[in-house]
């Protein structure tokens, strides 16, 4: 009688500890340690643990007693008592280790052992709930069961802990794929309504332009005519200052019209190298190269792109342009040819070591009609810029006191075949 009072007050002690369980999402190691506990205390044992098992390893996930640093080693299950476990998909009892060691040893000090799988719902086994007596004792069918019960809380709070942090990581994922593709939609619109943008411009000024150029033919040709005159010093001064602003606006119409029209291109496979090489003396021979050095140093032999070479010779010859007039006489403005292995692209890097460009107006620079230079149009890094664009490259401005200011051309490499 009094053993069925006994196994009835264990029952009804189980179901208490079973149901006083609380299990939160993120709070798996306190929940696994209250089963130690409760495995401990129904069932009488000095030591439960509960084990995470992958790969032919184990690594304990809760423990009734502190175990220090032990807790995050993780160990082999070759040749050890939880592997048998793992092996069979059983539940293993160990009366008495000293005349049972066929399964595997117990650690120092214990004798008895009792481990139970961790087995989730849909039948696979994830790890085991080990416990361990100092003293010899066996194992009731009973006993076994309440150890199961709490293997399989313990087995249900482990799958749903994982699908729990994989939906964290799924919804992490899935936010930056949502903010990555609404900044390129952003970006993308931004560009299309630019262009729309760029386009109506392009097409009133294209239509102005050509209002515009026959009556200011006629009056720079009437200027010209006038020069030839007999005139006084005061009236030469006055026309050789209009025919300066005629010569300055017909510039200005020109890259307006040239920004304007839509670009054609060429595109073949160019040498960047070469390219350099062979516009190089143009470029030392342009008027805002008098008296200043340009010099080129390619770090690399020979790469090639897909290009338009007469647009690029044109980005080169607007970028240079702009270095020199930053410079003094006498100062230098350096080219250097290098590879961009993580991008795959080639770097025409412009460096000239005149006044920096202060920060807030380089995001400016190459927006039409923005120009820091009383005679600029403004329009001259902006069609460096498109041309870039078409070419799928880039175009890249640094600019501090220290270093100078550096304008880097980014093109694709072309690939091979």
């Amino acid at each position: 009688m009094s053993f069925k009072s006994s196994d009835w007050q264990r029952e009804r002690r189980t179901l208490e500890v079973l149901s006083s369980l609380s299990h939160r999402k993120g709070e798996l190691k306190g929940y696994l340690r209250e089963i130690t506990l409760g495995v401990c205390e129904l069932l009488s044992l000095d030591w439960s643990v509960v084990t995470l098992c992958q790969d032919g390893f184990e690594k304990v996930l809760a423990s009734n007693i502190d175990l220090g640093d032990c807790n995050e080693q993780v160990y082999s299950l070759h040749g050890s008592l939880t592997g048998v476990v793992m092996e069979t998909k059983q539940s293993l009892v160990v009366q008495n280790s000293k005349t049972c060691s066929e399964f595997g040893k117990v650690p120092e000090g214990y004798q008895a052992y009792l481990g139970v799988p961790l087995r989730t719902l849909e039948g696979e086994v994830i790890g085991t709930i080990c416990s361990f007596h100092k003293q010899p004792r066996s194992f009731t069918q009973e006993e076994v069961g309440i150890a199961e019960l709490f293997a399989e809380r313990a087995a249900t709070a482990i799958d749903n802990y994982f699908l729990y942090q994989q939906q964290l990581q799924f919804n992490q994922t899935l936010e930056a794929e949502v903010a990555r593709r609404t900044e390129e939609l952003r970006i993308a619109q931004s560009q299309l309504v630019e262009q729309e943008r760029l386009a109506a411009i392009g097409e009133f000024a294209a239509s102005i332009i050509h209002e515009i150029r026959n009556p200011f033919t006629t009056m720079k040709m009437g200027l010209n005519f006038v020069q030839k005159l007999d005139l006084s010093v005061s009236a030469k001064e006055r026309v050789s200052l209009a025919m300066d602003e005629a010569i300055r606006l017909e510039k200005l119409l020109k890259e307006i019209l040239l920004y304007a029209k839509p670009q054609t291109f060429q595109l073949d496979k160019v040498d960047v190298k070469k390219l350099i090489i062979e516009i190089l003396p143009l470029l030392q021979n342009m008027p805002e190269a008098l008296e200043r050095q340009i010099e080129f140093y390619p770090e690399i032999a020979t790469v090639e792109i897909w290009g338009d070479q007469d647009k690029l010779k044109q980005v080169l010859i607007n970028i240079v342009r702009n270095a020199c007039e930053a410079i003094a006489e006498g100062d230098t403005v350096k080219l250097q040819l290098s590879p961009h292995v993580t991008l795959n692209k080639v770097c025409i890097h412009i460096h000239n070591g005149g006044k920096p460009i202060p920060p807030e107006i380089l995001p400016n620079l190459t927006q039409p009609f923005f120009s820091t230079k009383s005679s600029g149009t403004g329009l001259g890094l902006a069609i460096v810029k498109r041309i870039l664009e078409t070419h799928g490259g880039d175009l890249l401005i640094q600019s501090n006191s220290v270093e100078g200011t550096t304008m880097s051309v980014q093109l694709p490499i072309a690939t091979q075949g």
